[in-house]
């Protein structure tokens, strides 16, 4: 029981986590109103904790052999709670975007170092069981954020988006207290590596900064897009440099020699795009083009949640059993190509029925991809190397959901752009097509009371209105396909993993 108890906690907290990711996303427009900011100043708030959290996750390792596991694992879980409530008490966009930072600094420990807890519960044996009860964290977490954060948005304030983390916290924090030990493997914190902090934080910082802002501000056309990106590149390359140089490096570059570990972190890059992308634009076509409600879009998620976390333990159990991580990956990106396909086929008269089955395949597909991924990433490593090569896996994630959303954003609005300018010049008095669903339109208006020339108006404004809409809908179609063409070009990545060795091993972050 004391060890269900301590599962249950440390993947609440990887939960809790997560979700705040992306929970904040449907309430930029309320907070916006509420603090007097605009819409570009508010989506700061959604910046700030993704920076903080991808430059912390890669050094958790370093952090939790100096300070001690425990008391760094608790001590995050307080840093978290209380940074919640304060984001909860801002009273200025800023002031958030400063409380969000601050939160993400102590999230990131919470995905490492939960991962890394609930490993040393099982045997080397029964590693696939491990490995998947964490992956629902992982693939819950995000999934769930969106609806959570619109249905606390729509029935009380977005103050509670962060307020619903201080009970959860304490809650967390106490049982950690009592529960929660000291790693069995003790090691021997090295000189602190200050240089490396300080370069990982400055280039990774830049870098996801410029993939969170770079559409919102036309890209190259802003000049700190521009700075940014010439800092990230060449911070990164001082970053990589000085830790192959320095003797106790804070992340041990080295262990991505690994050829398996390498792969696996290019392929957990692209199921981040698949996870976060699809979790970003699914509620959004639903809502803005299907006329869905927060709660109906909550329900379509929920059939596919559920399967995936059947799908997960069953993949942890075809792992003991010895089937390969590549086989059980390359089904899972072909269920996820599925998803794409027929979500790119929906039409704006699709209901319910249309999307629960492609979100089916999404949500087994990527369960049977993250399992997997775990296992082949620390196949090929040494013990002492895993936790090092588990902590840059976790951050390969985070940046390739940065990147997709990134990339799916602009996508979006270049091809909204060419399908309205496309349809638009079909719209002529030439076309009787159009003339004649101008005259219904008018009709319609003039039959409610509206005079000719009110009429005329109103009939060309709904007409844009369904044209606008008609080429959001294809604008939709054009993205799906192009996660699963991500997924589609990388699968050929996968034959160059070798043979993963023995049975599946721990995968622990410290």
């Amino acid at each position: 029981m004391k060890r269900i108890i301590l599962l249950i906690t440390v993947i609440g907290a990887a939960v809790m986590e997560l979700i705040d990711i992306s929970i904040v996303n449907v309430a930029t427009s309320h907070m916006s109103g509420n603090l007097g900011a605009t819409l570009e100043d508010t989506s700061w708030v959604i910046t700030a904790y993704a920076i903080a959290n991808v430059i912390v996750i890669p050094i958790t390792s370093f952090l939790a052999v100096k300070f001690g596991r425990r008391n760094y694992y608790i001590s995050s879980i307080i840093w978290f709670t209380t940074c919640s409530f304060l984001c909860g008490q801002a009273t200025n966009i800023w002031m958030l975007v400063a409380f969000r930072f601050l939160q993400g600094m102590g999230g990131g420990a919470l995905l490492s170092v939960s991962q890394a807890i609930v490993f040393e519960q099982f045997a080397k044996e029964k590693q696939g069981i491990a490995s998947a009860l964490f992956g629902i964290g992982v693939f819950i977490g995000p999934t769930i954020g969106p609806t959570l954060g619109g249905f606390i948005t729509e029935y009380y304030s977005w103050p509670w988006i962060f307020f619903i983390n201080v009970p959860i916290g304490i809650t967390v924090a106490a049982l950690s207290f009592l529960l929660v030990p000291e790693p069995k493997i003790k090691q021997v914190a090295g000189a602190v590596d200050w240089m490396g902090i300080f370069l990982l934080a400055v280039s990774i910082g830049s870098l996801q900064t410029v993939l969170e802002r770079g559409e919102v501000d036309d890209w190259f056309d802003a000049r700190y897009i521009v700075w940014l990106t010439v800092t990230a590149v060449v911070g990164l390359g001082l970053f990589i440099w000085w830790e192959l140089r320095v003797k106790d490096p804070v992340v041990n570059l080295r262990v991505l020699k690994t050829r398996n570990l390498s792969i696996a972190a290019l392929l957990t890059f692209i199921s981040g795009i698949g996870l976060f992308t699809s979790v970003f634009i699914t509620p959004v076509f639903a809502q803005r083009l299907l006329n869905f409600t927060p709660s109906q879009t909550g329900m379509l998620l929920l059939p596919g949640a559920i399967l995936a976390i059947g799908a997960l333990m069953i993949s942890g159990k075809l792992l003991q059993r010895g089937v390969s991580p590549i086989v059980l990956i390359t089904i899972g990106m072909g269920l996820f190509m599925l998803f794409s396909w027929q979500m790119s086929r929906l039409n704006l008269a699709a209901g319910y029925a249309d999307i629960y089955v492609p979100l089916i395949w999404r949500g087994v597909g990527l369960a049977l991809i993250t399992v997997p991924l775990t296992a082949l990433a620390v196949s090929s490593l040494e013990p002492k190397d895993i936790p090092q090569g588990a902590a840059l896996n976790n951050m390969m994630r985070q940046l390739g959901g940065s990147f997709g959303i990134s990339l799916v954003n602009t996508y979006l609005a270049n091809r909204l752009a060419t399908h309205r300018s496309d349809i638009l010049s079909h719209v002529t008095t030439d076309n009787p097509l159009a003339v004649q669903r101008l005259t219904t339109y008018t009709r319609y208006f003039m039959a409610k009371g509206a005079t000719l020339f009110d009429a005329k108006a109103r009939a060309l404004k709904l007409l844009d209105l369904n044209i606008t809409r008609q080429a959001g809908h294809m604008s939709y179609s054009d993205a799906y396909l192009l996660i699963g063409m991500v997924f589609l070009l990388a699968i050929p990545v996968l034959f160059f993993a070798g043979k993963r060795k023995g049975p599946v091993v721990i995968v622990s972050d410290h």
